[in-house]
């Protein structure tokens, strides 16, 4: 018997994983990790660190091997008269060969650059960050679209329970009359009036659980899970004093970028250090004199310091500049530009908030009002005194209040989440 029970344990715990209610902040969690986007991080990362890896492979010794063979059309030699007098002291001076050749190899190690890879690497880390932070606001707006999908789907339920105790109420009104039909007090007409009336609510109910399912449809994309209920979020208060989002860190990093990128132009202009050894095996070697005697190939070194002062970088420096200190002045502006149409919109929520909340409380008496009317007007209708032409007016009515009443509810909240998000606080 336990394991038959285990077994439907088992069984049904994937439904009652997805019965589970979802949050508005599960499912904007859900929705980031589950977008493509998010993939873009690691993706960034893993192109930053092999930038860094190599430019800092710049401190290591630069190798280079080469092979060369020339033919050159003239080549030094000695002055005839040398050449007599060693020939008859029996020397014999064979002379340069025109067709020369070398295998060899050169190293070049950086001692002092300027600051140049240093500078470099903090480029790339800040174009890695700046890439990594664009991705970050990208990804925020996804907070605003399931804030949409998800306030659209809590006002629907309201919508869809708000025509339950419609059809309630209409079916009540609709057992009613039959039986004062059966005793002869109302009329047929009456009867048709109601049954009407309720299979209008009954088709506005298949509507609204339609659209009801194209929204969670949606919802279950963005959240890559299925989803059968939502809960209601929590009425917030959020402060707008500060603003957290994430395109003003985008817009900071951008500014580093510039700063960083300028002092980069100042380590180009310093000079270079370095120490280099050169070597070949070839002919002829560095001692030519002896060449012209021997044309065997002999090996060949050369050490040496070098510094090395690029003063060509002057030339673009003041375009550089001018062109970084641009680039800064547009980010300023962005930023100027963002932060002002914020503010706006924040003005927009703020005032929105205090708006349905006002009308919430006018709508909780509107409501208590049309339902004493309805209640009285199905007591005049059971004592003759109206027709139901009357009683369903008043009952479409406090329908109407009922359904205002939560409509503004979910408005509120979303002009709130909204702020929230606006605000990012």
């Amino acid at each position: 018997m336990r394991q038959i029970t285990a077994f439907f344990i088992l069984m049904l715990s994937p439904i009652l994983v997805q019965a589970q209610t979802v949050t508005l902040d599960e499912c904007q969690q859900l929705a980031q990790e589950n977008y493509p986007l998010i993939k873009q991080y690691d993706l960034i990362r893993q192109t930053t660190d092999y930038t860094v890896s190599n430019i800092s492979n710049g401190w290591l010794p630069q190798v280079s091997a080469m092979a060369q063979a020339t033919y050159q059309s003239d080549v030094m030699t000695l002055p005839d008269p040398l050449q007599t007098m060693l020939g008859q002291q029996g020397f014999d001076v064979k002379g340069l060969r025109k067709d020369q050749y070398r295998i060899g190899i050169d190293l070049n190690q950086t001692i002092y650059d300027g600051g140049l890879i240093s500078g470099q690497k903090n480029v790339a880390h800040l174009e890695g960050e700046v890439q990594t932070a664009q991705t970050t606001t990208d990804l925020y707006t996804i907070r605003q679209r399931v804030n949409d999908i998800y306030f659209g789907i809590l006002l629907l339920d309201e919508k869809i329970q708000l025509n339950k105790d419609l059809q309630t109420l209409l079916q009540s009104n609709l057992d009613k009359l039959n039986s004062m039909l059966s005793n002869g007090i109302a009329m047929q007409s009456d009867v048709n009036v109601v049954r009407a009336e309720k299979l209008k609510a009954e088709q506005q109910a298949t509507e609204l659980a339609s659209s009801k399912k194209s929204l969670m449809d949606m919802l279950a994309v963005f959240i890559g899970k299925e989803i059968t209920e939502l809960a209601m979020p929590q009425d917030v208060i959020v402060p707008t004093q500060s603003n957290n989002r994430p395109e003003l860190h985008l817009f900071d990093t951008q500014i580093e970028l510039a700063n960083a990128q300028e002092s980069l132009l100042n380590a180009r202009l310093l000079p270079k250090l370095s120490v280099f050894a050169q070597g070949y095996y070839g002919y002829p070697g560095y001692d030519q004199f002896d060449a012209m005697f021997n044309r065997d190939w002999k090996l060949n070194g050369m050490i040496g310091v070098r510094l090395s002062w690029n003063i060509g970088a002057l030339y673009t420096r003041k375009n550089d500049r001018s062109k970084l200190n641009t680039r800064r002045g547009l980010v300023e502006s962005a930023r100027e530009t963002f932060l002002f149409n914020n503010h706006l919109l924040e003005i927009q929520q703020t005032d929105g908030i205090a708006k349905y909340r006002q009308m919430i409380t006018d709508d909780h008496e509107i409501v208590a009002l049309r339902s004493d009317v309805r209640q009285s007007a199905e007591s005049r209708l059971e004592h003759g005194i109206i027709d139901t032409n009357n009683l369903l007016q008043e009952i479409t009515r406090e329908n109407q209040s009922r359904i205002d009443l939560s409509t503004h509810t979910i408005l509120m909240l979303k002009e709130s989440y909204d702020l929230k998000y606006t605000t990012n606080n």
